[in-house]
């Protein structure tokens, strides 16, 4: 099979087919290219029409081993024989017990962690908030202005990403103070790194906690290690130790959401590894499940409810999830995953760094390990956004064989596996640059 290799322009017959099917029976969500999957192997899309994609997109950060691999396929194939639901939360079997220890052995800290095992990386932060309220007796939160942290109404709440996912909305759940991420190609502040002394997180204890977000009722501290939805966005070195500080010096919890970066994504196992910090909270979800839905809020034991029922669910750490995600976990340490996200992200930042020097609309590349982006600016020195020549290149890449994500209000995600063969990630390059330089003629 050549990779990639495009039959019929996107969307074929077939594809325009099942597009309308869709839309006239789905709810309106976040479609952003019109491909239609038939299978997938590795990082490799075939669609309907028989055309051939890589895969720079890994299922929104999910398929971190790969589509389909076989040791997943199996554990999942041997799982649903055996036994497929039995309500984990009621009842006990082994599979949830094994993964919940091993998740807690995984995130970072010495301390002993409990586990609450869910459905998604919403439901991993709905559980967090309910932990964090439930364990200090306070009501509000800290979060940061570019955060996404789902689409449920308490997540919602934590969520400031875009408009349109709070528009329409209100109210949410109260208590909620944003304040600026430490986005260093847009400092709100106009200042500049490492001048500043990491005035964007100095401020939560200057200002905010001394008029808005009082200590004495706050549970925590919301944060992305590296903002995903946002734009991913990469804060400065020690911005999230001195956070983590924060934190601490005034009875917080720290409550890192890694949805998206966890699990070798960003060349550590988790991100805040890139500090030593260790969250008093972590939610895991999205790779987790090597393709199957599942998620993990993983906390400090102390923390735990305690009482039955005061948080509950029917389909969290069901079984073939779970079997599925101890496959995945399984994949990523003993193929080196970790260590290979590390090594391709630096091999793919020094292609990425190479297009920013040549074409002006980049103003930006950053990211981690193989959790990376470029964002398209109308020109360098107002580096206002330019999200229209970042959809006319998301298009070209789709019609030229590439799936990639748009990211914040003017990016180009790039997430592929991380077991992408190098050869296949420097083609899927040679294209991505192809079509950044048609767009500027």
């Amino acid at each position: 099979m050549k990779v990639p290799s495009i039959k019929v322009t996107p969307p074929g017959p077939k594809a325009r087919e099942i597009i309308a099917r869709d839309a006239k029976y789905l709810a309106t969500t976040t479609k952003t290219s019109p491909i239609v999957a038939k299978r997938a192997q590795g990082s490799v899309v075939e669609d309907v029409d028989g055309n051939t994609y890589i895969d720079f997109s890994a299922g929104i950060a999910v398929m971190n081993v790969g589509h389909s691999h076989p040791r997943v396929v199996e554990a999942v194939r041997k799982q649903t024989g055996e036994l497929m639901h039995f309500a984990g939360t009621d009842f006990y079997y082994d599979v949830q017990a094994r993964l919940g220890e091993r998740l807690a052995k995984l995130a970072p800290g010495k301390a002993a962690k409990k586990v609450f095992l869910a459905n998604s990386g919403t439901e991993a932060n709905e559980a967090a908030i309910k932990i964090a309220k439930w364990s200090t007796r306070r009501g509000m939160f800290l979060a940061f202005l570019g955060a996404f942290h789902g689409r449920t109404m308490g997540a919602l709440s934590l969520t400031a990403s875009k408009r349109v996912q709070k528009e329409r909305f209100f109210p949410s759940m109260p208590g909620v103070v944003h304040v600026p991420y430490a986005y260093c190609y847009r400092c709100p502040y106009k200042l500049t790194y490492p001048s500043c002394d990491l005035y964007c997180a100095n401020i939560i204890e200057d200002l905010y906690m001394n008029t808005v977000a009082p200590p004495a009722d706050t549970a925590g501290i919301f944060v992305e290690p590296v903002q995903g939805e946002g734009g991913y966005i990469v804060p400065p070195p020690g911005w999230l130790t001195r956070i983590a500080k924060i934190a601490k010096d005034n009875d917080l919890l720290l409550i890192a959401d890694e949805v998206q970066t966890g699990f070798g994504r960003t060349g550590k196992m988790f991100a805040v590894e890139h500090e030593g910090v260790a969250p008093d909270i972590l939610t895991v979800a999205k790779a987790l499940g090597g393709g199957l839905p599942i998620a993990a809020a993983v906390f400090d034991a102390r923390l735990d409810f305690g009482v039955p029922g005061a948080h509950s669910n029917t389909f969290g750490g069901n079984a073939v999830a779970s079997a599925s995600a101890m496959a995945a976990l399984d994949v990523i340490e003993d193929e080196g995953l970790v260590g290979n996200s590390e090594r391709l992200g630096k091999r793919m930042a020094d292609r990425l760094d190479a297009m920013k020097e040549r074409f002006d609309i980049i103003g930006d590349h950053r990211g981690l390990g193989l959790m990376r982006m470029t964002e398209f600016v109308s020109d360098a020195t107002s580096k206002k956004p330019d999200p229209k020549v970042r959809n006319a290149i998301m298009k070209d890449m789709y019609e030229h064989g590439v799936i990639a994500l748009p990211c914040g209000e003017s990016g180009i995600r790039y997430i592929p596996a991380l077991n992408i063969p190098d050869d296949m990630m420097e083609t899927g390059l040679d294209i991505v640059e192809d079509c950044i330089g048609r767009a500027t003629r």
